[in-house]
Parts: structure tokens; sequence; C-alpha cells
């Protein structure tokens, strides 16, 4: 049986989707204050330049994976306008749930779908725009998720993959003291749960680097790659274009 890597833990890879699910399940309700808390507010600038960078365009067709509480979606739908299609999508159900609601408290209805982005449930050539932000270091075969989001991308459609990345070295030491130490207190005090968070440090250490994640778009079928560091590393913003 193949294994695969759960954070610094070895897990067998039939049960790795399960294991994140956990992950998810437990910091769903919280989700949204912890990536303020976390990241200083960061995160949402680090969105805000992701729409920006995708320019959708009134009535094109935009799948978010890995969508959670929906930050992407809202954006992206209110550049769609009507006569486009954002299409909102995670493997977990808690996750999905939690920005279907929020969508719906803030008046906007987008098709809703829970699905596995190794098996995405759409038609080749479907959308403009694939984005994923935060989703694919949880994943369990990056590049067969990658082969799909090329897949239902049309010819000369982009893909945006908003992560978690290698931080500038001089950065390193004072990151991995925050990520380590600082994280899951926060976690424990605010969501009352530390293990998840330290989940969610570990992922990002064991996910592939700035170099690494673009060789890995252009072996999944993305004819130019690009990316754009932000906050020194911390981040990092995949560009793909499908040719």
């Amino acid at each position: 049986m193949s294994t695969t890597h759960f954070g610094y833990q070895s897990v067998e890879e039939k049960d790795k989707a399960r294991e994140v699910r956990k992950v998810f399940d437990s910091v769903a309700p919280k989700y949204d204050v912890m990536n303020d808390l976390m990241s200083a507010g960061l995160h949402r600038a680090w969105k805000a330049y992701t729409v920006m960078v995708a320019n959708v365009q009134e009535g094109q067709q935009v799948l978010d994976i890995a969508g959670g509480t929906g930050d992407l979606a809202l954006a992206f739908a209110r550049k769609a306008g009507p006569r486009g299609c954002v299409v909102h999508t995670d493997i977990n159900a808690a996750m999905l749930s939690t920005g279907r609601d929020r969508l719906l408290d803030l008046g906007v209805v987008l098709p809703t779908t829970v699905c596995d982005a190794e098996q995405l449930p759409f038609a080749d050539n479907r959308f403009d725009l694939v984005s994923v932000a935060f989703g694919l270091r949880n994943m369990t075969h990056k590049d067969v998720a990658l082969a799909e989001m090329c897949r239902v991308l049309r010819p000369g459609g982009k893909l945006l993959v908003l992560e978690f990345s290698q931080v500038a070295r001089p950065l390193a030491k004072a990151y991995d003291w925050y990520s380590f130490k600082v994280l899951p207190r926060i976690g424990q005090l605010v969501a009352g749960d530390a293990s998840s968070y330290r989940y969610l440090a570990e992922s990002i250490r064991m996910h592939p680097g700035q170099q690494e994640l673009k060789t890995l778009m252009q072996k999944s079928g993305f004819g130019h790659v690009d990316y754009h560091n932000m906050t020194g590393g911390i981040a990092a913003l995949h560009v793909g274009i499908k040719c």
C-alpha cells in the first residue's frame, strides 16, 4: 500500500483525504477568524491580488476549487455578473456549508458542490478560469489534481494557485518559531484545537516550493507558468495558462 505525508506523519494514500477532512471539519466554524489572526489580515491582501490577476470578465465561467468560506467565489461572482457562472466547490462538506451560508447571507446564490479536485465532475474545456486558494497542499496527488484543472479549462484559460510557500531565508527562523510555537496556541485559544493548526504548519513545509510547483504545473499540461511571491514568500500566486 502506498503512503503519503499528512503533515510530518506518513499515512496510507487512501486515508489522507479522510484525515484532512477531520482537520477542516474541526476548523470550519472559526476558519475566517483564524485566517485573520494567523496572517494578521494579510490573507485579504493576497486574495485581492489574486482577484486582480484573475481579471474575470462579464459572462465568464469560473471554477473555485477548495473554495471554503467563499471569499474568492464571491469576488469572482461580482466580476462575472449575471451572465457568468462561478461554481463554488470543496471536498469538505462542513467548509462548503459554512461558505454557502455566508454567501446566502450576502444575497449571493452560486452553484455549490462537494467534489474531489482529483476527479472533477465537469466537462472538458468548460471554464475560463480555475482557482484554488490554500487547498492544493492538502491534496494527495497534486499532479492528478493539476491535470484535472487543466482538463476542465478551455484553451487559453487560466489557473490560479494561491498557496503558502517557501519564505525568504532571512525570515525562515522567525517564521518557524511563529508557525510551531505561536500558531497552535492561537488555535487552542480561539478554536479549541491546537493539533489541526500544527498540521497546517507542517503541511506548508511539505508543500512544493515556488520553482518546484511551477515545474509540476508545466508537467501537468500548462504551457506557460509564472509565480508571484507575496510577503517574502510566505504566500505565492502561481498562474498557469492552458495552451
